[in-house]
């Protein structure tokens, strides 16, 4: 026996398999899911199609726990930052609104292995690798914080707090979830996952049916060596050839995630390298003016500057674009996220 499990950690078959295993019906699992994530139903005396017998079992093998939002912030342009925490730990989660769709940015660790300098998550050793039930919990509660309100979440990105593929079981056990028709039943089209570049996962990432975003970040390997470590593992070469197979497999395009770093990684050669690392890779590209935060080395390029190397990767027949930062103002914005720690700022004045 394995003692009470947390429902939101099981995809629909595992949930099957977990149920027979305890001498129940396969399809108890179905009507599970339609209760918890279609009706939002998690009190299982509510759940009237079930027996009596069944019910009451159920409170001995099933949890239907959740993480808590210890904090929520919200910014002036909307975006909205959940604090979370989870046997002790913390971590954050960022709704991001915009015109046609409500984006959940989903953190998968606590801290982070791959030390990137310019994210304020890297400064913060690996704490804990989040469950699946926590990952989707992040879903969920945020889904729910929504009840009220005439919009619903749209898109889910894998760019919050950890590297998603070094935590991929989990990851990918989430998504299973999350897009099961009985679930919540998001495209799989919707769902992007963003790597550092942990290339033996990457895989995962086109056999799951899920867009790929990779945070590239330097146009060569010694600058990528010096801002994103993992570079000396698996350099931009090996990186870059995962990129054009996930191309063949899906027939898709990879987004590449650009950080512009005043004067490292925003001058005019370092366009000339990017394009000419990416001219054989379909692809779009997405420049992330840096984002600051506490202690870093690192400092953003005016806006000048960030608008000529716009112009230039667009001259080389790239779609570009500059990514609107959302909710810097409460350290919600790309590279900002991290735990709670003892004189950790709330907010920044714009």
């Amino acid at each position: 026996m394995l003692g009470i499990q947390n429902f939101f950690s099981y995809p629909l078959e595992d949930l099957k398999q977990y149920l027979v295993g305890l001498g129940k019906e396969k399809f108890r699992a179905q009507q599970l899911y339609k209760w918890v994530y279609e009706k939002r139903v998690q009190d299982i005396d509510s759940m009237t199609n079930l027996s009596k017998n069944f019910r009451e079992d159920l409170k001995q093998i099933l949890s239907f726990d959740l993480p808590k939002p210890k904090q929520v912030l919200d910014s002036v342009d909307g975006t909205r930052k959940f604090l979370f925490e989870s046997e002790g730990l913390t971590f954050e989660t960022v709704l991001i609104p915009a015109n046609d769709r409500l984006t959940i940015c989903l953190s998968s660790e606590v801290g982070c292995n791959m030390a990137c300098r310019f994210c304020y998550t890297g400064k913060q050793k690996l704490r804990r690798r989040l469950s699946t039930a926590e990952i989707v919990g992040q879903f969920v509660v945020a889904s729910d914080s929504l009840k009220n309100e005439s919009r619903r979440i749209t898109n889910i990105v894998f760019m919050g707090m950890g590297e998603p593929l070094d935590n991929s079981d989990n990851v990918f056990n989430a998504i299973d979830i999350i897009t099961n028709e009985f679930g919540y039943n998001l495209s799989r089209r919707k769902i992007t996952v963003s790597t550092s570049g942990l290339v033996p996962q990457m895989p995962r990432i086109w056999e799951s049916r899920v867009r790929l975003a990779v945070s590239l970040n330097a146009s060569n390997d010694e600058i990528r060596d010096y801002v994103m470590p993992i570079n000396k593992r698996y350099p931009l070469k090996d990186l870059l050839a995962a990129c054009k197979e996930y191309t063949q497999q899906t027939k898709d395009r990879v987004t590449f995630e650009y950080v512009l770093l005043k004067g490292v990684t925003d001058r005019n050669e370092d366009a000339v390298r990017l394009n000419q690392l990416l001219k054989h890779i379909p692809c779009k590209i997405n420049l992330i003016p840096f984002n600051e935060h506490p202690g870093t080395e690192f400092h953003r390029p005016s806006d000048e500057s960030i608008e000529r190397f716009h112009q230039k990767m667009m001259s080389y027949g790239y779609q570009t674009i500059v990514r609107k930062t959302m909710g810097r103002d409460i350290y919600a914005a790309c590279g900002q996220l991290t735990s709670v720690y003892e004189g950790r700022p709330e907010r920044m004045s714009l």
